[in-house]
């Protein structure tokens, strides 16, 4: 290659003094600069380098700026292609290769503790403790990568994370047993991670690791402990096979074989791996879990008489390993390898160029991502052709037909793809480009062009005529040309689409439903609690597990020695008798409690917001006669939560009666209450708002309610009438009072209360209310 003298001159003076003072900082960051994601492999790192690198070289922009952005390109590419600068970088966004992270990483082994040490290491060939702490520096990384990088890509890789601290003697001491497994399973995919428990203490509490040194294994965001006590490389993968997830790998043989690969309209590409062992490998396994959502796997067991049709089917090598990928087309496969170790990175690679069907359906963002990526330079735009159907048989035709047109074209797959998706799973991207309706027997065709992951621009073509008695190849050549003639002419640099829109991610159509999700969590659940549970926590689930299932079955024994005497009670005759009793204790009772000093604040003055005490006065004489006519009167209320029911005998509560009588005419003279004529009253005592309502046969209460309780008790003091009104309240009360005749009878005094009653709860009562509910006497 030659280079121009001057871009010569002025490109080799820019490496050196950028290799020198050049810094990527925050506005070049070399992810951005080469136009990648932090979770870019090394594969895209370098194919994302060629590219922009073949873009900018000096050799092809021939001003200063080109060489600037070359080198940063270039310096890009050298921070990220080296593994212990990237994981700086992560880390601290340190991009300097002299920085002092990359020198020395807090592992504190510059620190002489104690001076007789260096004497010791001269004569001690032993690794020292140092030594063998720098091991877990030298993999260390901060909770901000574990949560960032970690956990979201534990989705379609395996992660092991070792805790250690600086002062665990037992880390030091397995140092050569993690080395080994190590260098055993990192070539297979499996990423290895140190934390150090004593600085991160959130990643410890998170996965549930107990002491050091500890292996825990990420996988879909879930964490693993590894429970055995020896640190050797099968015992760790037999903890990786059976904690991947169940069934993985399909088992095939001659019986399934046709609906395995017939099997692709789950938007899965198939692949077949042949193998002269009954168990499968790791890698294998890794490889699956690694594409799950777009290749499904499947083993043959060379070793099995069910096989030797398959076998001979595809002409397999019975003594290697043998991989063959197929597309739609079951009856031919479109790759296939045979090695009798199939390298690691070979298996991804293979998989990697056929991991999507000539015709995928755009099922999730992630599908979508990869099948139409985004690219932002008009020059290299990538085209995607999405024909949009419905979720049914009767548009396979359209389908077939696109797919052909996939197959036949001259395009490169880096430049257009051809996908389809349904309107029904994906509502939101057919509103974003829409723009129009489109004919009953027209299954419309999209071009889009991704700008980024929301900014799209598209271009509607003639969509596929669909008419009854149509064949596929007659959809094919109506459709063929349009779409040709549309793609050779929005491939040129110079065209753009017609119109943009900014679109939703994708709904993911494989995302669990409810009741899957939670059979996943419960069989989480099982395994987490059959690796932290020991002998000891077993013997006591069982033990209660025990207890528990006698006491059910005890009780299950007495349930059945109940009913068959109910049985011999029933064919004795005695059944009735029983079923009346069980009747009466259904029936509410009403309980009337007799006032007293220690009831009294139950009564009244702790009531409830609410609640009201119906409170009927007796004496020793008429309390036989008119407690049978009271419980009459308020049977009907005795559902109500809200109502207490008492009484109380004059002779014990008169001061009581006397004082709320004045404190409710709001009076300050004595008053002489005549006893004898208190007998028959009904009170309504309101204890949370410190009111009453009375009942009396002889009382002269008005309807309406409005009347002052003064003007009220005026009247009853001046009324003429009646001989007994006086009599109730009066100034002046002696003995002779009570030999008085009685005009109305013990036995009528409770005549009224039904309709007072009735009164009372539609609130026509008149209230008495009180500052405060005095004391009741004691005696």
């Amino acid at each position: 290659m030659m280079f121009k003298p001057c871009f010569v001159v002025i490109y080799i003076i820019t490496v050196m003094c950028t290799t020198v003072s050049f810094s990527l900082g925050a506005s070049n960051n070399p992810y951005d600069i080469l136009g990648l994601k932090k979770i870019a492999t090394t594969q895209e790192i370098r194919k994302a380098y060629r590219q922009l690198a073949k873009e900018w070289h000096p050799d092809k922009v021939q001003n200063d700026p080109a060489a600037a952005k070359f080198v940063k390109i270039k310096l890009a590419y050298e921070l990220l292609s080296n593994p212990d600068r990237r994981r700086i970088f992560d880390q601290h966004g340190v991009t300097d290769e002299d920085s002092y992270y990359l020198k020395k990483k807090h592992d504190y082994s510059g620190y002489n503790r104690f001076s007789i040490e260096e004497n010791v290491k001269i004569f001690d060939k032993r690794p020292s403790v140092d030594q063998g702490i720098d091991f877990f520096h030298k993999l260390s990384i901060t909770t901000n990568y574990f949560d960032k990088t970690i956990v979201p890509n534990s989705a379609n890789q395996l992660y092991i994370v070792i805790f250690y601290n600086d002062w665990c003697f037992k880390c030091t001491r397995i140092v050569g047993a993690l080395r080994r497994i190590i260098d055993l399973l990192e070539p297979l995919g499996i990423n290895f991670v140190t934390v150090n428990a004593a600085h991160e203490e959130r990643i410890f509490r998170k996965t549930g690791a107990g002491n050091v040194p500890q292996l825990v294994l990420v996988l879909d965001s879930k964490f693993f402990l590894y429970r055995d006590h020896t640190f050797t490389p099968q015992k760790v993968v037999e903890f990786i096979r059976k904690k991947l997830p169940f069934k993985i790998v399909q088992l095939v043989n001659d019986n399934n074989l046709n609906d395995f690969l017939g099997g692709w309209m789950d938007n899965k590409v198939r692949a077949l791996i042949f193998e002269p062992y009954r168990l499968i490998r790791l890698r294998y396994l890794l490889t699956a879990f690694e594409f799950y959502d777009r290749v499904a796997f499947g083993f043959v067991d060379m070793n099995s008489r069910g096989s030797n049709n398959t076998i001979a089917r595809f002409n397999v090598n019975t003594s290697v390993d043998t991989l063959l990928i197929f597309n739609e087309d079951s009856s031919r496969f479109i790759a296939s390898i045979s090695m009798p170790d199939i390298p690691i990175q070979t298996l991804k690679n293979i998989v990697t160029s056929n991991q999507f069907l000539v015709l995928p359906r755009l099922s999730s963002q992630g599908m979508l991502e990869r099948v139409c990526p985004s690219e932002w330079n008009r020059p290299r735009k990538r085209l995607c052709v999405i024909l949009i159907t419905e979720k049914n048989t009767k548009h396979d035709l359209a389908r077939e037909a696109l797919r052909e047109i996939a197959l036949t074209s001259v395009y490169s797959s880096k430049r257009v793809r051809f996908a389809y998706l349904f309107k029904e799973n994906q509502p939101d991207f057919i509103q974003a480009v829409s723009n129009g309706t489109f004919g009953k027997n027209l299954l419309p065709i999209v071009i889009i062009w991704r700008r980024d992951d929301k900014h799209i621009k598209y271009e509607w073509v003639p969509g596929i005529q669909l008419f009854t008695n149509v064949t596929v190849e007659t959809l094919i050549n109506s459709t063929k040309i349009e779409i040709s003639c549309t793609l050779k002419r929005l491939l040129k640099s110079s065209e753009a689409l017609s119109h943009e829109a900014f679109v939703q991610k994708l709904f993911n159509e494989h995302s669990q439903g409810i009741l899957p999700r939670w059979i996943s969590r419960f069989m989480y659940l099982v395994d987490y609690l059959s690796d932290n549970m020991e002998d000891e926590h077993l013997l006591a689930v069982f033990s209660l597990l025990g207890t528990i299932v006698f006491m059910f079955a005890v009780g299950y024994i007495l349930m059945y020695y109940v009913r068959t005497e109910e049985k011999n009670l029933k064919a004795q005759g005695h059944l009735n008798n029983s079923q009346d009793h069980q009747h009466n204790k259904l029936i509410p009772e009403l309980k009337l409690y007799e006032m007293r000093a220690e009831k009294y604040n139950g009564m009244v003055r702790l009531l409830k917001p609410g609640c009201r005490t119906l409170l009927l006065i007796t004496d020793f004489q008429s309390r036989y006669k008119l407690i049978p006519n009271f419980h009459k009167a308020v049977w009907p209320y005795r559902k109500s939560k809200t109502l207490l029911f008492g009484h109380m005998s004059i002779e014990k509560g008169l001061p009581w009666f006397t004082e709320i009588l004045r404190l409710s005419l709001c009076s300050k003279r004595k008053l002489q209450v005549n006893p004898r004529n208190c007998v028959g009253t009904v009170l309504a005592l309101n204890g949370h708002r410190k009111y009453f309502c009375m009942y009396h046969a002889k009382h002269p209460e008005s309807d309406q309610g409005t009347k002052r309780i003064l003007k009220i008790t005026k009247s009853i003091l001046n009324t003429r009438e009646d001989p007994e009104v006086g009599s109730f309240l009066k100034k002046s009360y002696s003995e002779d009072s009570e030999a008085e005749s009685n005009i109305l009878l013990e036995d009528n005094l409770l005549n009224s209360l039904d309709n007072w009653l009735e009164r009372l709860f539609d609130g026509k009562t008149q209230k008495y209310y009180i500052n405060y509910w005095p004391d009741f006497p004691n005696k």
